[in-house]
């Protein structure tokens, strides 16, 4: 009696393992395939988690520091010694009802003011990263497909962008600029300056990209495909092209946020920044260099918040370019 199991017949046994196999790969997009790698790396999930939990943060900071602390502009000099001038107790005054201490002189909550000091970085690097990915696209596309002179152009002036002094420029730009711009008052001045100078030096290094990708891709068959077709520049641009180039940019601007953090922090450090009493990470540290010696905290916890955020958004961004590289192999 002959059987009917597969076990039996390798043919069958081999078809059916041929299915098994190309259902398992055609049931797997581009962003499943990227997903199944990102969530390999441990590193970047816990870099991804941190970088959700500080959004948060920033986004509910006001409902933050009513439940754990106290109004990041208000003065606590009860909290303060007042022959030395810095926070009663060990560790900066940290206690129960300030987690972070007090900042000297004023006794200023330190929690709160860190809280709201990831608004500000947070909005500076997010929207400096869109103002320059908005550019850097755009200028970068051109230049890859047009080719030509237009390409000669646009790369002498990423040239230029790329040599120029911005730190200087932002803060000589600050110094004569008016307290009221554009509707704009105090810290909302400083912001949008730093916003649209960030932003705008941070182009070209999107804009490389981008154009050599274009290169790259304008010589496809699917290109050469859609122009035999009759179709306009702008669709090839923006229906062919474009989304092609989501993953690099989707990396770098990932990568480029810690580094907008950091010079948003510099900047702050060197009174460049958000105006006081706008509380700022970078203005922390630049207050606590006078007190580090009494109070070393108020030193550590800003710079602890700046280091843990560019590190998690550094972390994140490399999974995020692993698990989008078509060569990858985790």
């Amino acid at each position: 009696m002959h059987g009917t199991s597969t076990d039996s017949d390798p043919v069958a046994t081999a078809d059916v393992a041929a299915d098994v196999v190309k259902a398992s790969v055609e049931g797997r997009s581009l962003r499943q395939i990227a997903w199944s790698r990102l969530k390999r790396d441990k590193l970047a999930l816990a870099g991804g988690i941190v970088v959700v939990f500080l959004v948060l943060v920033a986004i509910f900071a006001p409902l933050i520091v009513g439940l754990l602390g106290h109004p990041p502009n208000e003065f606590h000099q009860e909290e303060i010694d007042p022959l030395f001038g810095t926070p009663k107790g060990s560790l900066g005054g940290m206690s129960s009802d300030f987690l972070f201490g007090v900042e000297p002189s004023n006794g200023r909550d330190v929690f709160s003011r860190v809280v709201y000091g990831a608004r500000i970085s947070l909005l500076v690097a997010f929207l400096a990263a869109v103002v320059a990915v908005f550019l850097g696209t755009i200028f970068g596309i051109i230049a890859g497909y047009f080719g030509g002179w237009v390409d000669s152009v646009i790369s002498r002036v990423m040239d230029m962008l790329l040599a120029f002094p911005q730190l200087l420029f932002i803060i000589s730009l600050v110094s004569v600029l008016p307290n009221d711009l554009l509707g704009l008052t105090g810290s909302g001045v400083r912001i949008a300056i730093l916003v649209s100078v960030i932003g705008f030096f941070g182009w070209p290094y999107v804009g490389r990209i981008v154009r050599g990708q274009t290169l790259s891709l304008r010589e496809k068959e699917y290109i050469e495909a859609a122009r035999s077709l009759g179709a306009g520049r702008r669709y090839i641009l923006f229906r062919e092209l474009l989304p092609n180039l989501v993953a690099p940019i989707t990396v770098y601007t990932t990568l480029m946020i810690p580094t907008n953090i950091l010079t948003e922090a510099a900047l702050s450090f060197l009174g460049a920044g958000v105006k006081p009493p706008t509380a700022s990470w970078g203005q922390m540290l630049s207050k606590a260099v006078g007190t580090y010696e009494d109070d070393p905290m108020f030193m550590i916890i800003p710079g602890v918040a700046i280091f843990v955020t560019v590190l998690a958004f550094n972390l994140f961004g490399d999974g995020v370019r692993d698990a989008l590289d078509p060569k990858g192999t985790r």
